[in-house]
């Protein structure tokens, strides 16, 4: 499938749409996004609980991470069946529940909100579709305007969400620095746009499974990256942290096994290296995303001025080798065969 304006697939255009889906995120929504600030510091939650599926999870992972570091406040993710399936009911009086999601649609994202509303919690949804019954249930809305995903690969949506959810950071802890470096993360998704990953395409195309590892905020986005060569290029790939990859996993690398590493200059850069080393040391085919001078090993990246920020701006890199890796497989990243874009579960 391509953009008939484009001749582009659906995906390669949809990544390309990031930068003004987040810019229009803070055109629209700026006001609101800070007023939730002061009222999440008035109310203190002592724990946040997460609900989403897919890439939405993985959003919601960097959200958690962004948390505890800058504030403290431990956060959850909790299994939607819990409350659609099982019918717990959950202890979450003054507590927070952040619900993210594309479509709002799933019944069981819709039914976890709802439970822990009724448990007491501040409820914010975070979602593309504004007129959905997530939205409708949520004490406040965060719109993503990312505008019509029409690819089953969500990119330009995860890229604004965990944007937004930065930004739901940046308010609550009234953190000038980030709030300055996330309004400039359009230009820099942008700039981002231009770097060539394909240095890992030949190695990947012939792959029969793959490692992607991270370790702090870059751990969700090395889940989201293997989830994306699942569906998009149907190839194995499994996601670790630097630290984990170190317990079992490594047993499974030998030469040209193929690895890409997210490794922003934040407090795990060393430890990442040190995984880094062992894994070549194994054999594995590495390609390592961070700043640096140009190498065959070392993927391209943008610095946002935040560290924790950086992982974002690989990923949009990351996104582009995927559509071609997918294509280069004989796929076809806009309709993977077995996969649908609203996943309704219960």
């Amino acid at each position: 499938m391509t953009s008939r304006s484009t001749g582009m697939t659906l995906m390669a255009s949809e990544i390309r749409e990031a930068p003004d889906a987040v810019a229009r995120f803070f055109a629209q929504e700026e006001g609101r996004v800070a007023a939730l600030g002061p009222r999440l510091r008035a109310l203190n939650p002592a724990v946040v609980v997460t609900c989403a599926r897919g890439s939405s999870d993985n959003a919601a992972a960097y959200f958690k991470y962004l948390v505890e570091i800058l504030i403290g406040v431990p956060v959850a993710s909790v299994g939607p069946s819990v409350a659609s399936l099982y019918g717990a009911s959950l202890h979450l009086r003054d507590g927070v529940v952040v619900s993210v999601s594309q479509s709002g649609r799933s019944p069981d994202i819709v039914a976890l909100q709802a439970s822990a509303r009724q448990a007491g919690a501040l409820s914010i949804a975070v979602v593309n579709d504004a007129d959905s019954p997530l939205a409708a249930g949520a004490d406040v809305v965060l719109p993503l305007h990312a505008g019509p995903e029409r690819s089953v690969a969500a990119t330009k949506s995860f890229l604004a969400s965990t944007v937004v959810l930065a930004a739901l950071v940046a308010e609550w802890r009234d953190d000038a620095g980030l709030r300055h470096c996330l309004r400039a993360m359009p230009g820099h998704f942008s700039s981002a746009l231009e770097k060539d990953w394909s240095a890992a395409l030949p190695v990947l195309r012939d792959a029969s499974s793959a490692y992607v590892v991270g370790r702090g905020p870059s751990l969700p986005i090395a889940f989201e990256a293997a989830l994306k060569l699942k569906e998009t290029a149907v190839l194995h790939a499994e996601a670790f942290s630097g630290a984990e990859v170190m317990h079992g996993p490594l047993q499974l690398v030998e030469p040209g096994f193929p690895v890409l590493a997210f490794r922003p200059r934040d407090a795990a850069y060393a430890a990442m290296g040190e995984a880094i080393a062992r894994m070549s040391a194994a054999g594995a085919k590495l390609f390592v995303a961070e700043e640096g001078e140009p190498r065959p090993d070392r993927l391209p990246v943008v610095a946002s001025g935040h560290p924790l920020l950086d992982p974002l701006l690989m990923l949009i890199g990351f996104y582009g080798l995927a559509e071609q890796l997918a294509r280069a497989r004989g796929h076809d990243p806009d309709r993977p065969s077995r996969l649908r874009k609203v996943t309704e579960t219960l």
